[in-house]
């Protein structure tokens, strides 16, 4: 009856439109006072337990590096490069647009900030190029999905942290997924745009825009290339990342004012105001099922029920692709990550293998109503109706399936690095 009750608490909760933190705040105390001790003031020593950790740190400083980034002249000269690479392909500046989104994904860690850096550049240009406006919508937004799975990755940092699974290898293990998705959209777009002719290619204009935008381009090789390598952790190279980025806009590009920062660090702490409670009451939920067993419980009652490690994988995909349709990426591991890697563990996959399985089926939430947070972005950075950039994304969205599909029954793909 307990457990009836607290489904009952959250049911009620979701229907008077309450919001997460509402919602996992009361389901935490609930959980405390009927199956714990009683004492919910133990959901503050267990956060904070939770929370003293030293790769948290990496979430804020990754968000404020990309946020520097998205407003200085970084993206603008990534995506010259990109053109100028691509220009003599048919669909070359659709592949520079797939390119660019991925690129700077790699430099900022978040889907959204991707899409509206890249979006708001690259739209205008594929119209004016004489691309459709549904496949410039549908290209944008989902190459803009890559910063979730191209490391560095805010979703895989909190991955990591909700199940003790090494950062470092997560961000090694996005590297095939992303490489595979991207080439998808690219093959799609030189297919799908073989009558939209190239340009002309122009060693100098190669030439001009890498010698404008190398400072831009060193760094994803620096924050990766020092984490692979040893010399710095992912919260250290998180660091590292905010201080080339502020030096780079504001001394070598000179697009931004140390003035700038000022409002740029604002937008960043409003949006951790809002990530971080709900981060604090997920951890202490998180060490509450664990001191009560709870995933060990769930994985004894599935033993008898799952026979095959396909069977899980399929239904895991399937429930992970319903999750997404309704639920942000960020709340979704919060919440489900600590139960279902215990679960995945029992059936022989790998935890890294399986944080990426996670976070790509969570990718593809950011394009399926009614809570797509691209499609919802992408409706103030392309001033389109909501049905009409679902409608945008349908092919890409098909394109990611198969993606899924190959990074589920294919671990190689996400471990060969690491191995």
């Amino acid at each position: 009856m307990a457990a009836v009750g607290l489904l009952a608490l959250v049911l009620a909760l979701f229907m008077l439109r309450q919001n997460l933190l509402v919602v996992l705040g009361m389901a935490t105390a609930y959980a405390y006072v009927i199956w714990g001790d009683g004492q919910v003031a133990n959901i503050v020593i267990d956060a904070w337990d939770a929370l003293n950790k030293e790769i948290l740190l990496s979430i804020p400083l990754y968000i404020l590096a990309g946020n520097i980034m998205s407003r200085g002249a970084m993206a603008a000269r990534l995506i010259r490069m990109m053109q100028a690479v691509s220009a003599p392909i048919p669909g070359g500046l659709a592949i520079a647009a797939v390119l660019s989104c991925a690129l700077f994904a790699a430099v900022s860690g978040s889907g959204t900030v991707t899409l509206l850096a890249v979006g708001a550049v690259m739209y205008p240009a594929l119209l004016q190029a004489g691309y459709s406006k549904s496949f410039a919508i549908g290209a944008l937004c989902a190459a803009g999905t890559l910063g979730i799975i191209v490391p560095p990755s805010i979703p895989l940092i909190l991955y990591g942290i909700m199940t003790q699974t090494s950062i470092a290898d997560l961000f090694i293990a996005g590297v095939g997924p992303a490489a595979l998705l991207v080439t998808l959209m690219a093959t799609y777009a030189i297919l799908r745009n073989r009558s939209v002719g190239g340009g002309n290619w122009s060693w100098a204009e190669v030439r001009d825009a890498f010698r404008a935008g190398v400072w831009a381009l060193v760094m994803p090789a620096l924050i990766l290339g020092g984490i692979y390598s040893g010399y710095f952790t992912a919260t250290e190279s998180a660091a590292v990342a905010v201080v080339y980025a502020i030096l780079v806009e504001t001394l070598v590009y000179r697009e931004m004012r140390f003035a700038d920062l000022y409002a740029v660090i604002g937008q960043t702490t409003r949006l951790l105001g809002s990530l971080f409670p709900v981060l604090m009451l997920a951890l202490s939920l998180n060490v509450f099922l664990a001191y009560q067993q709870v995933p060990e419980l769930l994985v004894g009652a599935l033993a008898d029920t799952i026979s095959s490690r396909a069977g899980f994988l399929i239904g895991m995909n399937l429930f992970l692709l319903a999750v997404g349709c309704v639920m942000d990426i960020g709340s979704a591991i919060l919440i489900l990550a600590p139960i279902l890697q215990p679960l995945a563990a029992a059936q022989g996959i790998d935890p890294v293998h399986f944080g990426i399985i996670t976070v790509v089926n969570l990718e593809i939430g950011y394009l399926t109503p009614p809570l797509g947070l691209n499609l919802i972005v992408a409706m103030t950075v392309f001033r389109e109706p909501f049905w009409t950039i679902c409608r945008a994304v349908l092919p890409f969205l098909a394109l990611m399936l198969v993606g899924l599909s190959i990074v589920a029954f294919f671990p190689r793909l996400s471990l060969f690095l690491i191995d």
